[in-house]
């Protein structure tokens, strides 16, 4: 049996593709508070504005690819039983070919029924505007998880964790709960490794790669693949 790499991702690895992040300057999330267009309050206020929002984040991932660090997570495959729980969105690493892929705050290519929650649509890269619903005369609205809003898939996550035999954490802070709790799931001898360039917790147990997801990413699957 293969063993398990457990990989938690954040938005650093997907920026590296020319994403933005709430902390970039200049990038969409910079013009607006998250008051006004990533909470359920803001949706029954402006469901226009909310809706158009996330049609540009829509949009802008249909003109982004995939960078080095999830193709080499992709390819880790073929060695491991690989697993990524993400923080992101986006689908980039289904598009990178990663087979086993968590996400815990939703998929921005998925929309579902503002009336019925399990009801979840395909929708790609295109638009959703006001009075497009689903079959039961529901407004859609994206399938994403706003602040305030329970982080369903956060369970299944925790099912996975325990089960690793390596944890490799990438582009994520780990700062937002219950995502950064995940870690503490993780058995006491399973090595944990950290790549990010940026300030990261301490965690005593952790090997940190200071370096950028594209680098780190594909030096740390190399040496996870190499003939020992």
């Amino acid at each position: 049996m293969k063993d398990h790499v457990v990989v938690l991702t954040g938005a650093g690895i997907s920026a590296e593709s020319g994403l933005s992040t709430f902390r970039d300057s200049g990038g969409l999330w910079e013009k607006y508070s998250i008051e006004e267009v990533a909470t359920p309050e803001a949706f029954v206020r402006n469901p226009e504005l909310v809706l158009d929002f996330y049609n540009q984040r829509r949009r802008q991932l249909g003109d982004v690819r995939p960078n080095p660090a999830h193709y080499a997570l992709a390819e880790l495959e073929r060695n491991y039983r690989v697993t990524i729980i993400t923080q992101n969105v986006d689908d980039l690493h289904e598009r990178a070919g990663s087979s086993e892929v968590v996400h815990l705050h939703g998929e921005l290519v998925k929309v579902r029924s503002s009336g019925e929650p399990d009801l979840v649509y395909e929708h790609g890269y295109g638009e959703i505007h006001l009075g497009d619903t689903c079959e039961q005369g529901s407004q859609l609205r994206p399938h994403v998880v706003w602040f305030g809003e329970a982080v369903p898939m956060i369970e299944t996550a925790a099912e996975i964790v325990p089960q690793a035999d390596h944890l490799l954490i990438v582009g994520t802070s780990l700062q937002v709960y219950p995502a950064a709790g995940l870690v503490e799931l993780v058995d006491f001898d399973v090595p944990i490794t950290v790549i990010d360039p940026g300030e990261v917790p301490t965690m005593s147990r952790a090997r940190v790669i200071r370096q950028p997801a594209s680098v780190g990413v594909p030096e740390w699957v190399a040496a996870m693949t190499s003939p020992r």
